[in-house]
């Protein structure tokens, strides 16, 4: 049996948590505690350690999810959490210019981590005020190779489509021995 270590990383409310439970065939294992300043109540909660899910694939091959803390304060476990990855997704609220700033140092902390394959996903991409893929890949700076998926966290099909695309990326860097 093959396992697969995924981090789910990103701003705080760029809906990391909502994507993990989506797919999880588990009870998705959340270190949720409740806001309590103003500044911060775009949500009610938000993760101060870790979320964990799982995917089984297929007989051979298990994916393990892992969320990371958004918020600047929590990041120590950003570290403690990449260990051991073999790929990540940065997640990146399309409706939140204003974090696209930190998503980009967000995906540089995790390259400096480990030199992983990743994915971008533009999440909340069904809302009215979502930005384009193309505009957020300006805004964020990122080079046309880097694979920048459209996504909706709260929609099965969408967030697979996400997992299979790093999930290949994985595997072709396992195939060409560089994992």
């Amino acid at each position: 049996m093959q396992t697969v270590k995924m981090v789910v990383t990103g701003p705080f409310s760029s809906g990391k948590t909502e994507f993990i439970q989506t797919v999880s065939e588990i009870d998705v294992v959340a270190t949720e505690r409740k806001i309590t300043s103003e500044a911060e109540r775009i949500k009610e909660t938000t993760t101060v350690a870790m979320d964990f899910g799982r995917i089984t694939v297929d007989d051979n091959l298990v994916l393990y999810l892992f969320g990371t803390p958004g918020q600047k304060r929590f990041d120590f476990m950003w570290e403690i959490l990449s260990e051991g990855m073999l790929g990540f997704i940065v997640m990146v609220d399309s409706t939140r210019p204003e974090t696209f700033r930190e998503a980009r140092s967000i995906l540089e902390t995790f390259r400096a981590y480990a030199p992983t394959p990743y994915v971008v996903a533009a999440n909340k991409q069904d809302l009215a005020d979502a930005w384009s893929v193309d505009d957020m890949r300006i805004a964020l700076r990122l080079d046309p190779k880097i694979k920048f998926l459209p996504c909706v966290a709260l929609k099965k099909e969408s967030v697979k489509s996400v997992l299979l695309e790093l999930l290949y990326s994985i595997l072709a860097e396992m195939e060409a021995g560089e994992l």
